[in-house]
């Protein structure tokens, strides 16, 4: 059987701008809408989603053990990740504040009409509730690990993850080598697994798009655009300045990386979940020189904890909704909403809407009205490709970062010139 001879990132493409078309004349025709939505559309994209899920949770689970044990000691990875959670809290504390500030200067909510938004139903997981550092410490630790993995909750995984990779650590080599093989041979069948599901991914995309475009049009777009044109300009902004500074900092030329990158960042946009590409993004960062220790170490730790671009629309959604209401917010009471949403945003695992819930804890704790999220929750997803293209971006760029700063003093000789790190000091 012959592969098709359409490369997949325009397969992707095609799904994309066929799903925009087909979503738009649906939503003149209301009852066809309603029915192809619900029976085929719908579940289209949804089985795409759920295949990708099926999949990150043991190759999450597999990589990040391969990692720790690949680290030699303890110590080295204790040092590693000091190193990594140090980079998250910075990269993501920047790109909160940076939120606040795009929200300061265009006032995204200032004079939108309440009237003319249309309200989306809104159903916050259970874990909305969980509030507070003592909230987010007690949902790391599983109850029950199976249980956890079953529901695809990624940071009880990794915790667990990062307990057995150092509990393996510590015995002798006769037990840990059989267990690192088995577990990199998982990790290698993951890897055979997700080409056989990107096959699927165009369907899954045009399945996406046209439920949303069909069920809000183009219209609904307009009380909005506003907010939509802040949030691409902000992440436009926050990638060409910021953390093309850090990757220039490290030696790294970011559209070279974003080049190298270019078929998950479209995945990214289309998909509009960071989760589809986490597989091929660690074999894509392990071929452009990246030691695949620090990789699988790296990216599925920044996956909770490294996400810029649902960062920024934490500060600038947050302000929006108080524009919208009217409500000022001085400075010195956003400085101090910048800490609630460092703490309340990890943990999202890049699954579209979790943004939600770190949200509605944001707008509880600076008294804000929790019906503001519905006037965008419905045609969130516009704005979240753009954030979750950078949050692959930035997940990209951590491992690099953390490369640099661990092999440096070894002259980055570890790290081929041909992968776009450099060389010299």
């Amino acid at each position: 059987m012959s592969k098709c001879a359409i490369p997949l990132v325009w397969q992707i493409m095609l799904g994309l701008v066929l799903g925009v078309i087909v979503g738009a004349i649906l939503n003149h025709f209301p009852t066809q809408q309603v029915w192809l939505a619900g029976n085929v559309l719908q579940p289209a994209g949804d089985i795409f989603i759920k295949l990708m899920q099926m999949i990150v949770v043991p190759l999450v689970f597999a990589c990040m053990v391969v990692g720790i044990a690949g680290q030699g000691s303890n110590q080295s990875l204790g040092r590693v990740g000091v190193k990594a959670m140090t980079y998250f809290m910075a990269i993501t504390t920047l790109a909160i504040i940076w939120g606040l500030l795009v929200g300061n200067l265009l006032q995204p909510g200032h004079g939108t009409d309440v009237g003319k938004l249309q309200a989306a139903a809104l159903n916050l997981p259970a874990t909305a509730s969980q509030q507070g550092l003592s909230g987010l410490l007690l949902s790391i630790i599983p109850d029950n690990i199976v249980g956890a993995m079953a529901q695809g909750k990624m940071l009880p995984v990794l915790f667990f993850a990062i307990v057995f990779g150092i509990a393996l650590n510590q015995v002798e080599a006769a037990y840990k080598d059989p267990v690192v093989a088995v577990l990199r041979g998982v990790s290698q069948v993951m890897f055979r697994i997700t080409a056989m599901v990107m096959a699927y991914s165009p369907i899954g995309i045009f399945g996406m798009i046209s439920v949303v475009v069909s069920t809000y049009g183009f219209a609904s777009l307009l009380p909005l655009a506003k907010l939509i044109g802040a949030t691409y300009f902000a992440i436009i902004l926050f990638g060409g300045v910021v953390l093309a500074s850090v990757a220039r900092y490290v030696g790294v030329n970011l559209l070279h990386l974003a080049r190298h990158i270019k078929d998950e960042l479209i995945l990214a946009f289309s998909s509009a979940s960071s989760l589809s590409v986490m597989p091929q993004l660690i074999q894509k960062m392990e071929s452009y020189g990246v030691p695949p220790t620090l990789v699988r170490f790296v990216v599925p730790l920044g996956y909770s904890f490294n996400l810029d671009g649902g960062s920024i629309f934490l500060g600038l959604g947050t302000l929006f909704v108080a524009q919208l209401y009217n409500i000022d917010i001085p400075l010195s009471q956003q400085l101090l909403l910048v800490v609630t949403m460092v703490l309340t945003s990890k943990g999202a695992a890049g699954v579209p809407g979790l943004v939600f819930v770190v949200m509605s804890a944001t707008l509880t704790t600076a008294g804000l009205p929790l019906e503001g999220l519905a006037f965008f929750a419905g045609v969130y997803r516009i704005m979240d490709m753009a954030t979750t293209t950078l949050n692959v971006l930035g997940n990209a760029l951590a491992p690099l970062v953390i490369a640099r700063w661990e092999l440096g003093k070894a002259r980055g000789a570890q790290m081929p010139a041909a992968s776009g790190v450099a060389t010299t000091q």
